[in-house]
């Protein structure tokens, strides 16, 4: 029983240090590149290959690295919508570390209960392949949500970190139409 107890108590230790763990990576994104893959889940459960399962038509993905960076997203959500934008766009939750990956059914449940059911297909969490993408994505402001363009290649034509701007996404929507 002492065992057991000593046993919970590193784990428990060893999941709030993870949880405390603060890697600062500076964004390696240049366009024209090829997004480097990565998999992750959408909330209906789907498995799903970023940027392959893309393939053939113009993405939008919004990468959200806290909780915070929702707004940025849902600012974009909504001047996607009110400017017609015609372009797929996909929310990317993209947590790192371990600890996160162990609760991912929970995390994922619990946007579930936010987000309407339509919507579902539409968030793909990363969770193992979370610190691969911020490490190319930077994660230096980490509230701000980082915008990315990929063309039917999943080449990047345009890439954003600074959140959420009127002349940002003036710039998404001339790429879009052209």
């Amino acid at each position: 029983m002492k065992t057991l107890r000593q046993v919970l108590s590193i784990a428990v230790l060893a999941l709030a240090i993870s949880a405390c763990a603060n890697y600062n990576y500076p964004s390696q994104v240049q366009l024209g590149e090829t997004l480097p893959e990565a998999k992750g889940q959408s909330l209906e459960g789907e498995t799903v290959i970023i940027p392959k399962d893309f393939a053939g038509e113009m993405t939008l993905l919004l990468f959200g690295y806290k909780q915070d960076s929702q707004f940025d997203i849902d600012r974009w959500l909504i001047g996607l919508d009110m400017t017609e934008t015609p372009v797929n766009v996909y929310e990317i939750p993209t947590i790192q570390g371990m600890a996160p990956r162990m609760f991912s059914g929970f995390i994922d449940e619990g946007m579930r209960k936010g987000i309407p059911k339509e919507l579902w297909k539409g968030v793909i969490t990363v969770y193992e392949d979370g610190d691969q993408i911020q490490r190319y994505t930077g994660n230096q402001n980490p509230n701000n949500a980082r915008v990315m363009l990929l063309d039917a290649d999943g080449k990047i034509l345009y890439f954003y970190d600074r959140g959420f701007s009127v002349d940002a996404l003036k710039a998404v929507r001339n790429l879009v139409k052209s």
